[in-house]
């Protein structure tokens, strides 16, 4: 059961990457890293949360996985490019 569920975080994730590519093109690097960050990132959320909660709550399991894909993938993220003249100000006193 833990290899369906571990095959089911890799596959998450996977598809997490893929879609945070495909939205995000020109904020996040080289699609390899993409990929490859968003697996490892579900694999760790999913099976920690399979320590935490056990083998009788799947949906906690993989809602973490998600979750923590996606925040790994934020980390790999950059600020929005702006225009090539644009000022940058800082609003403090």
């Amino acid at each position: 059961m833990i290899l369906l569920q571990i095959t089911g975080y890799a596959v998450l994730g996977l598809l997490v990457a893929f879609a945070a590519a495909r939205l995000f093109p020109s904020r996040l690097p080289d699609a390899g890293l993409v990929l490859f960050t968003g697996v490892v990132a579900a694999l760790t959320g999913g099976l920690v949360a399979y320590t935490i909660f056990g083998s009788g709550r799947p949906a906690a399991s993989f809602a973490a996985a998600f979750a923590t894909a996606a925040a790994g993938l934020s980390v790999l993220a950059s600020p929005a490019r702006r225009g090539r003249h644009a000022k940058v100000t800082s609003s403090g006193a």
